[in-house]
Parts: structure tokens; sequence; C-alpha cells
């Protein structure tokens, strides 16, 4: 297990954090989400044999966020 810390900017709220952590959760090899509003700061347990970063920036960017 490793574990990653995005930077993700546009989360404002309790509704965003639920679209980050769900599209987060839905790929294969991501284990925990926990998302931070204050710092905008995501970090995710993932199994790196199964999922990239680059997947995991395209599923937050698709929810509407950008990750720096």
């Amino acid at each position: 297990m490793e574990t990653k810390t995005l930077d993700v900017e546009g989360m404002t709220c309790g509704h965003c954090k639920v679209a980050v952590t769900n599209a987060l959760n839905e790929l294969d090899g991501v284990k925990n989400v926990v998302v931070h509003l204050e710092t905008g700061k995501v970090e995710v347990e993932l199994d790196s044999s199964k999922v990239t970063e680059a997947e995991m920036r395209e599923a937050i960017e698709d929810q509407g966020y950008d990750v720096k």
C-alpha cells in the first residue's frame, strides 16, 4: 500500500468532498480517501500496481475540480 497526496482546487463544501471521495473510490486499487476541504488536500491510500496518479487526476477532474 502507498499513500499519495493530491492538491485539488475548487472544493468548498460537503458535496465537493463526497463527489471527490466517490469518484476516487470507484477506481480499482483505491483503498481509502480522506479529503481535507480546509487545505484542498486529498490523501489517497492505493495499490499503485492497479491505479495511476493520472487516473486519479482524471477522476477528480471529471467531477469539475482542478488538480495541481
